[in-house]
């Protein structure tokens, strides 16, 4: 196994002169530029103080500078603690002090979040030798907790310069990855936002990022100077290690995009960027079929043309045609999905229409990849085969037919909860395997299936288990239906559904129309499930829920 700085280090060098990140629409920094970067935050960590295995915080929104200030912290032999801009100021502030960083590195709207209240600032201030806050925008002092600090940035330049007297040059470039120790601390990843006292900080060794990148550059076909579209979340493990570390020490060029990602701003940047591969959760393809696609296949004469074998080809070869051209018409690898189960109508259409996809599976606590499977290879409704790195079992008499709770070890495996043994125990099985809280089953040629998360499971008052995605899934294409979420409610099963009003006044329904065909159609798949599973009622909602970062619904909120 390789470090994975190594292989970071040996891609800036190859690729020297090429580009290598854009914010979309804005500005590009080549391989050298970026290379330059790092190495002023070098010079400024190096005189603030920071050294090798303190922490550094990073909170900021997707950009090309958060890629600059991650990467620095990285090579300089820190530990990087990136937090989700969607993490409010007082949770950072606390977060930062729990797991003790010595500078925080942010872009203007976290810091003028956190400038808000000083209670914030003096928080991270409770750490001994916090240096201060450095905006990523242009490595410029937000503020300075110690004089140091401001030093160091009124003498950066200076200091570069008596370094590289001729500027920064390939030669320059050496982050000794191949000197690192396998073992030690890369990352400290927070698994939510809310409190040191609820948030679990996922301890990554070095280990973890790079099988997880030498997993991606032997699987997964990537062309020198290709484009990736990157709207993940960068502080989230799967788009921090797939749309940021892997392409990167790839020689890609990656396009960030800023914002959130609406169907209309997605489809316009994929088709100027031309990506070969797009990293994306189900949700987002879900709003593009449910916006762009299905109205077209469930009118005439579409509806009734996919009926007919030979015929159905036609119009399945027009869509795929249609979604290609949307996405930029340079697929190689395709759509690579995960963080949630897609939606079993959109991957039918997917499927029946060959078209270029996989579904994958992780968590933060395996930096993130478990398992996944070649386009070529994968079978419909999995996850894929385990990742060759890792080892994976289902906690069941017979994992075939049993459902069981998927568990795994191996070097992706983080090392435990930050200052948290208890959630540490609790997080693996006596004999050392990490639980992951899901369950699922393998077929016989090792594919993956995941029915549910194990909190998520329904028990009811006979003892059957039911698990509310299976259920949530139909309801998904429902007409009108933007959203589901399926709990149990004293000896009830409730259905919560989100309304698409707006989708049903232009078809002419008013409110209480789409709300009493919506209730019928719920209650009529009740034909389709068992009697212990059969829906009791639906409420029907305007708002949509409450997500994580990845999309995910935040159930409890709403049991």
């Amino acid at each position: 196994m390789k470090h994975f700085i190594s292989i970071f280090n040996e891609s800036v060098k190859s690729n020297w002169n090429s580009p290598a990140v854009t914010n979309f629409g804005g500005v590009t920094y080549t391989y050298a530029q970026m290379a330059e970067c790092i190495a002023k935050y070098h010079v400024l960590f190096k005189e603030a103080g920071i050294k090798k295995g303190d922490k550094v915080a990073l909170y900021a929104r997707n950009s090309a500078e958060w890629v600059n200030a991650y990467f620095a912290t990285l090579t300089y032999d820190a530990v990087t603690v990136p937090f989700l801009p969607d993490f409010i100021p007082s949770a950072v502030a606390e977060l930062g002090s729990f797991s003790e960083c010595k500078m925080l590195l942010a872009d203007d709207i976290a810091i003028n979040g956190l400038k808000d209240n000083a209670a914030n600032i003096e928080m991270f201030e409770k750490t001994a030798g916090f240096a201060g806050i450095v905006n990523i925008k242009d490595i410029s002092v937000a503020h300075a907790s110690v004089k140091a600090l401001n030093e160091a940035h009124d003498n950066m330049d200076k200091h570069f310069n008596e370094l590289y007297p001729s500027g920064l040059s390939v030669n320059d470039v050496d982050y000794k990855g191949d000197e690192r120790d396998m073992e030690a601390v890369v990352e400290i990843s927070f698994t939510s936002g809310t409190t040191s006292a609820t948030s679990k900080g996922v301890v990554l060794p070095a280990r973890s990022l790079s099988v997880n990148l030498e997993f991606a550059q032997r699987e997964i076909p990537v062309a020198v100077g290709g484009h990736i579209f990157a709207i993940l979340p960068m502080a989230h493990m799967f788009g921090q290690t797939f749309d940021v570390l892997f392409p990167l020490s790839s020689g890609c060029h990656v396009y960030v995009m800023p914002g959130k990602p609406t169907p209309a701003r997605l489809l316009g940047g994929l088709g100027t960027v031309k990506p070969f591969m797009f990293l994306t959760v189900p949700l987002v393809i879900e709003k593009i079929f449910k916006s762009k696609v299905f109205p077209a296949t469930r009118k005439f004469p579409a509806k009734f043309l996919l009926k007919v074998p030979g015929l159905d080809k036609i119009v399945l070869n027009k869509i795929k045609k249609s979604l290609l051209a949307a996405f930029g018409n340079s697929f190689t690898t395709g759509l690579i999905i995960g963080g949630a189960a897609l939606n079993r109508e959109v991957e039918d259409l997917l499927k029946r229409m060959n078209f270029p996809y996989v579904v994958g599976y992780g968590m933060t606590e395996c930096g993130p990849l478990i398992s996944y499977r070649d386009k070529s290879e994968y079978v419909k409704y999995s996850c894929g085969t385990k990742a060759h790195p890792i080892e994976l079992r289902i906690d069941s008499a017979n994992p075939r037919r049993v459902l069981g709770e998927i568990q795994v070890k191996g070097d992706a495996v983080m090392l435990g909860y930050y200052n948290n043994e208890e959630a540490t125990k609790a997080a693996f099985t006596k004999d050392g395997w990490l639980k992951t809280g899901d369950m699922g089953l393998l077929d016989k040629n090792e594919n993956l299936f995941i029915k549910g998360r194990c909190k998520n499971m329904i028990l009811t008052g006979s003892g059957q288990n039911i698990y509310p995605e299976e259920i949530e899934d139909k309801i998904n294409n429902l007409p009108y239906v933007i959203e589901s979420l399926v709990v149990g409610r004293k000896n009830a099963i409730v259905a919560l559904v989100v309304a698409d009003y707006d989708a049903a006044k232009k078809d002419g329904l008013s409110d209480e129309q789409v709300e009493k065909l919506i209730d019928e159609n719920v209650l009529a798949l009740n034909a389709e499930l068992a009697a212990y599973s059969k829906i009791g009622y639906t409420e029907i909602r305007r708002d949509q829920f409450e997500k994580t970062p990845k999309q995910s619904i935040r159930r409890f909120m709403y049991s």
